[in-house]
This record gives structure tokens, sequence and C-alpha cells, in this order.
């Protein structure tokens, strides 16, 4: 993609679809799309393309996945964890983790305390729970969407509202 500046100029290969983000006169990025906030995605550790595992993946700090796991992913607990899933991977099994960043397959439910990011690639069979989600054009749920309410924040309660009235023959009627 070629994006042309004032007086001609073409920026090309200085977009960061991953972030989201254009280079000002400066060279420092903005936000394309509003001034969001995103988390810094740190990897410490990567399940390689041509990697299978098979069992269940517990992890501490940021996990990068563009192979396959064929069981249950994990964030320890009370982390600021992080998983992303390239376009190349796949979890057959459950994730559990507060920062989730998807543009790959998932066979089972994902469960994001803190937020979700589904790419344009990102196939999820499955319900996905989440607090804040964000979802690009392409994106697939094959299941519900599941809000997380936030912790001190009071949710609207719908009630059912009694009418009282008098019919055209004098008799009160309730509805």
């Amino acid at each position: 993609m070629v994006l042309l500046l004032p007086g001609g100029a073409a920026l090309g290969a200085c977009l960061s679809p991953a972030l989201g983000t254009i280079p000002n006169r400066d060279n420092q990025a903005i936000a394309m799309f509003g001034n969001r906030k995103r988390r810094p995605t740190r990897v410490d550790s990567v399940i390689g393309q041509n990697t299978r595992i098979v069992g269940d993946v517990t992890f501490a700090g940021g996990l990068h996945v563009d192979g396959t796991v064929q069981g249950n992913v994990t964030a320890e607990p009370d982390d600021k964890a992080t998983l992303t899933l390239s376009e190349h991977g796949i979890i057959e099994g459950e994730v559990n983790v507060p920062f989730v960043i998807l543009n790959g397959v998932v066979k089972g439910d994902v469960r994001a305390r803190d937020r979700v990011e589904l790419a344009s690639n990102a196939r999820i069979e499955g319900d996905v729970h989440y607090r804040l989600i964000e979802m690009a054009m392409g994106a697939e749920v094959n299941g519900k969407l599941v809000r997380i309410p936030e912790e001190g924040r009071a949710t609207l309660a719908l009630g059912r509202a009694t009418v009282t009235g008098t019919s055209a023959d004098g008799e009160t009627v309730e509805a």
C-alpha cells in the first residue's frame, strides 16, 4: 500500500500494520485510527512454525505462536501476559490469557480478562470471553461473544415496569 503525502511524496514501506501507525513529519509514530493506547508486545517465548506441541502450555510474559499447540494455553496467575498467534498458528484447546492477539486459528474457548484483538485472519471455533475486544474485518468467531464486566462498574439492570390505568368502562387495568 502506498500513501501519498502532501507535496506528492510516497509513503509505503513506513506503514506499520501491526501497530496501526504511520510516521509524522518528525518520524514519530502516530495512530491511524484515533488515539488508541496499545500495549507493547513483549516476546519471551516462541513456538516456531514447524513446531507442534502436544500438551498444555503455561507461560509468563509474552508468547508468540507460529506453530501448533494441541492443548490449553494458560498464563501464570496475576500476570500481565500476552499471547500472540500468527496467521500460521493453530491452538486446539482453551486459551486463558489476560491479553490475546489472534491472527490464526483457535479451536476452543478464549478467555481474556483484559483485551482481545482479532486480526483479519483470526478464526475462533468457540466462545470468546473478553473485557475489551477489537475485531478487524474478516475475523470470524463461531461461538458466543461474552463480555466480562469491569470490576467496580455498575451494570445496567433492565426491569419490568407496571402501568396502572383505567379502561373505557371504568375498570382498573394493569399492564
